[in-house]
């Protein structure tokens, strides 16, 4: 039997965030009109933040977390200029346009950098990246990608984690689309700091992101931020005080976010949400593999939240675009040199099972060898 498709006016998102609420968290837009600057506010502002630093368990005792209105990549540039050395290097690992991208903030900021790039298809080469800081002492930092959804690949942190705490050498992660789902550690892989966003693994509306940071680099001199907004010790001096921030924060986005965050609690936290990403990317991956398509990738490197496919041959990706969102889901397109070649499928929000079987009807259908 056929199953149904999206119930009227759903659209679900198959791109790596912004991704399909859930009722409560759409509710939650509409919950009222508040000042940014009154204390009921700043109180929910501090129960945000106290949140997130519980969403992985490994963080809670060491880490704090401050909000800011930004995308992901505000948080991940916020991180850098606050956190990345102006005496010392980061090295940067690059596997990907966001690892790329990490590069030239650090650059915009004037920070010392160097980048161990890789094909966007690598795996971080972990042997030549420890011969490289044995090489060079300056390197006090290093930047890189948990989850780089260029291709979907979650790259090796506990490999790179356990090698900065050997070398002493802290990181500094874009934790942008593992949040709230993939493993992530602390102390175990000296991690000093972190950037997520809302509309991605929480299960927020877009419109905040947010950094955790080990305690001792929010006490210790910071380092040159180049950035009045985005100077994350600003946000602690505030947040962690009186609970207001230095700039006007998007108040409904804060009551979705909250709204979010108790239902990540309630399903079960991270484990629970990896759970339900891998059943949804096992479920996608038999329909696409029985209709003869391709990972751009081994199946055993992508993440949880989001795999690449190859396009049939007898595919465009407007094509299959546009059929699917015609039925009620978006899928994404791939970046660079991979657009012509690729498809990607991400399985965070709030996609209901017989949405989920739908898709993967339709997914078939559109992919199977043309006669």
């Amino acid at each position: 039997m056929t199953s149904k498709s999206p119930a009227a006016g759903r659209m679900i998102l198959l791109n790596p965030g912004p991704v399909t609420l859930t009722d409560r968290v759409r509710a939650a837009l509409g919950a009222g009109d508040w000042c940014h600057r009154e204390a009921e506010f700043a109180a929910l502002m501090q129960d945000i933040n106290t949140r997130l630093a519980g969403v992985h368990p490994e963080l809670v005792s060491g880490y704090r977390a401050v909000t800011l209105a930004a995308s992901g990549s505000g948080a991940v540039e916020a991180m850098l200029g606050s956190f990345a050395p102006d005496a010392g290097c980061t090295l940067v690992v690059a596997n990907g346009s966001y690892g790329e991208r990490m590069a030239r903030m650090l650059a915009a900021h004037g920070k010392p950098n160097e980048v161990a790039s890789h094909a966007w298809t690598a795996a971080p080469d972990v042997a030549a990246i420890e011969m490289r800081l044995g090489l060079d002492p300056r390197i006090t930092h290093l930047a890189v990608v948990h989850h780089e959804t260029t291709t979907g690949r979650l790259n090796d942190l506990e490999a790179i984690g356990s090698l900065c705490r050997r070398r002493g050498v802290t990181l500094l992660l874009d934790a942008v689309s593992s949040f709230g789902a993939e493993h992530i550690a602390g102390a175990g892989w000296n991690l000093g700091a972190l950037a997520a966003t809302a509309n991605k693994c929480l299960h927020g509306a877009p419109g905040l992101s947010f950094v955790l940071a080990r305690y001792d680099l929010w006490e210790r001199q910071p380092a040159r931020a180049g950035s009045v907004y985005l100077d994350l010790h600003a946000y602690h001096s505030a947040q962690h005080q009186d609970g207001y921030s230095p700039f006007t924060m998007p108040v409904q986005i804060a009551f979705a976010l909250r709204a979010a965050l108790l239902e990540h609690e309630e399903q079960g936290g991270a484990e629970a949400r990896l759970r339900t990403y891998r059943a949804r990317a096992r479920a996608v991956h038999v329909a696409l593999a029985g209709a003869g398509v391709a990972t751009l990738l081994d199946p055993a490197e992508y993440s949880s939240v989001l795999w690449s496919y190859r396009l049939p041959a007898w595919q465009s990706y407007s094509g299959l675009h546009d059929a699917l969102k015609s039925q009620g889901y978006v899928i994404y397109a791939g970046q660079g040199a991979l657009a012509r070649e690729i498809f990607r499928v991400a399985f965070m929000g709030d996609i209901r099972p017989a949405e989920l079987e739908r898709l993967c009807e339709l997914l078939a259908r559109q992919c199977a060898p043309q006669p």
